[in-house]
């Protein structure tokens, strides 16, 4: 079983000025997609576009743009962008290093966020995260993916349709909307993982063996790797709620309570996962050790009923020639009835005192 790396190799950034945007992810090969979203509450516009110059916000009327790039190894089109948009170097440099930590961070203008957007891939069953960068402007958010597919769809849905407040609400709602989408991804992927505990547990239970304790493992693993992704997020969406920027308006701060204690319940669900694996291990540990000394009992029994029959043989096995019972008839068949009645007398007593 191939592990997942917890720590992601940066040497390609080794000696490089501070700024410089190189991609560091394993998506090398995705294209470069743009879609953008142009919106008011009366009209929506959506299309596919092939070059930056098509990403600029409509400014002839007070609508709200979202543009999507799915992603990040053209460093030329993450820079075109940014240069529009006048995000600092520091950002550009931050928006593809796709091993980030999140964070928001507040420059006046805009306000850049980095959030890890978790999804669960059937088939290798485990959960798999992506990073995605979000910079909210007056009237605009882009949102930067490492590769296309994502948990905005309901989002786009709500857009295209004009359905609950987001066509009516500025940019700073379609920022939360975004990341609400990704917080409720967690809730769908630590769902899958409790099925699996659920399953382990069962397993631990009936019929533990090798193979359950290298599941333990490997969920213990994939369970770190998820808590180091998801615990920062409460910091920042804490750091959203404090922040003092005219970009987030006070109307949003319920909805971003709301968000920080959905983070607080993923994070305990998380941290109940990984406790209940720790004591999947424990039981396990006990329950080999129990094996072990059920085994080892049994065979001190073995031994303790045949120690007094190996010292009878051994006396009449001396052969000495001054030893009566060696001339007597019956002396063979006596040692025999003598060795079964003490085997069967030491049974009769280790089973009265409850030994066996």
């Amino acid at each position: 079983m191939r592990r997942r790396k917890l720590i992601q190799t940066r040497s390609g950034k080794q000696g490089l000025p501070p700024g410089t945007p190189i991609y560091l992810g394993k998506d090398a090969g995705s294209p470069v997609g743009i879609t953008v979203f142009d919106y008011d509450a009366g009209n929506v516009r959506e299309e596919h576009v092939d070059s930056i110059e098509g990403c600029s916000p409509d400014r002839d009327r007070s609508s709200v743009t979202w543009i999507n790039i799915d992603g990040l190894q053209d460093a030329q089109v993450i820079g075109a962008l940014a240069e529009r948009f006048g995000l600092h170097p520091l950002v550009q440099e931050d928006i593809v290093n796709s091993d980030h930590r999140p964070k928001v961070e507040d420059f006046d203008d805009y306000i850049f966020i980095i959030v890890k957007m978790m999804q669960w891939d059937t088939a290798n069953e485990k959960a798999t995260i992506e990073q995605v960068s979000l910079v909210l402007g007056k009237d605009f958010v882009i949102s930067f993916q490492e590769r296309p597919g994502d948990v905005f769809e309901a989002v786009r849905g709500r857009i295209r349709s004009g359905k609950g407040r987001i066509r009516r609400m500025g940019s700073d709602y379609l920022a939360y909307s975004l990341l609400d989408a990704i917080v409720d991804g967690y809730f769908a992927v630590l769902e899958r993982r409790g099925e699996q505990v659920e399953l382990l547990e069962d397993e631990l239970i009936s019929r533990p063996g090798p193979e359950t304790l290298q599941t333990i493992y490997q969920l213990k693993r994939d369970g770190l790797f998820i808590r180091r992704n998801i615990w920062p997020v409460r910091e920042m969406v804490a750091g959203l709620e404090r922040a003092e920027s005219p970009l987030i308006g006070d109307g949003l701060n319920p909805y971003l309570r709301d968000l920080y204690d959905h983070a607080i319940q993923v994070i305990d669900t998380t941290e109940t996962f990984r406790e209940m694996l720790s004591g999947m291990l424990d039981t396990y540990l006990s329950s080999l050790s129990n094996r072990m000394n059920e085994v080892m009992k049994v065979l001190t029994v073995i031994a303790t009923i045949f120690i007094p029959l190996t010292f009878i043989a051994g006396i009449y096995g001396m052969n000495f020639k001054a030893m009566p019972e060696l001339e007597w008839r019956w002396g063979y068949a006596a040692a025999l009835v003598l060795m079964v009645a003490v085997a069967v007398g030491m049974i009769l007593y280790i089973k009265r005192k409850k030994w066996m």
